[in-house]
């Protein structure tokens, strides 16, 4: 076999020809409204945080909006949201309980003081739709599951299979919620389970990689099943997808789409809930 030899001075020119220094200057998008916000069938009263979108590259928290009048109407009543901390908060919610009904939509309308992106006003509507009791829930520790061990959450319930049922679950440790960020929650559609009773479908897996959310014997765990539209599935496995990881009250990146007018992002949801409780054994 012939050898090819590369001389000294040819090895440097490979090298310079193959690195040419680029400087890419990447715009700041313009300032959107970012909202966050739910109303449930729980009796806990609706909540909207309202922020300025940040740069991509920006380390300081997202810039609160402060000052707007944001209401919810369900198709007779308007309710009006105060800002819990006055002129401070960013953060809008009702100062009594408003439960949500199944089968009504929630219109939320928010006006700004002044304006963002060319507008002061900005609307999102979306429907309630009911969700399925939860029969039980069991908590099992599985030793053959990864190096050390895991934790899976199972749910028992009977899916309807009257319509395409879209879900999303979440899961709380003695009353504290777990899954606390976008990027911890579960959702799915009844493609695969549509009208089938779900006798131990495994919702979470946890493991102990960080001791402090796992779980432990005699610890009080509680599943809850939201029952949720198209849209707001599709937002939250676009944030998931986007690589952020997005707790409540934080705005999402600005080409995952939400349901907010006049380029706004984020998004408004409202939603049912049913939920299960059991002990770890």
């Amino acid at each position: 076999m012939k050898k090819i030899k590369l001389y000294p001075a040819l090895l440097l020119f490979l090298a310079v020809a193959c690195t040419e220094r680029i400087d890419v200057k990447l715009d700041e998008s313009y300032t959107r409204l970012v909202v966050d916000g739910r109303i449930t069938t729980d009796s806990a009263a609706p909540v909207v945080a309202l922020t300025k979108s940040s740069g991509y590259f920006s380390n300081a928290s997202s810039p609160k909006v402060s000052g707007a009048t944001v209401t919810i109407f369900d198709g007779t009543t308007s309710y009006l949201l105060p800002e819990t901390v006055p002129g401070q908060s960013g953060i809008y919610s009702s100062k009594h309980p408003l439960p949500g009904k199944t089968g009504r939509e929630y219109i939320l309308h928010v006006e700004l003081p002044s304006a963002i992106s060319g507008h002061t006003s900005f609307e999102a509507g979306c429907m309630l739709h009911p969700v399925a009791r939860i029969d039980s829930v069991k908590v099992i520790f599985h030793p053959d599951y990864g190096k050390s061990g895991a934790w899976t959450i199972d749910l028992y319930a009977q899916e309807p299979g009257d319509q395409v049922n879209f879900y999303m679950f979440n899961w709380f440790r003695n009353g504290r919620l777990m899954s606390d960020s976008i990027q911890k929650k579960i959702v799915m559609d009844d493609k695969f389970i549509n009208g089938r009773y779900l006798g131990g479908i495994e919702t979470f897996n946890i493991d102990d990689t960080h001791e402090w959310e796992t779980i432990k014997p005699g610890d009080t765990v509680t599943l809850q099943m939201c029952g949720i539209t198209a849209g707001y599935l599709n937002f939250i496995s676009q944030v998931q997808m986007s690589g952020f990881n997005l707790p409540f009250f934080t705005g999402p990146p600005a080409n995952v789409q939400g349901n907010i007018g006049n380029g706004g992002s984020g998004y408004f949801a409202a939603f049912s809930n049913s939920y299960a409780t059991t002990i770890a054994r």
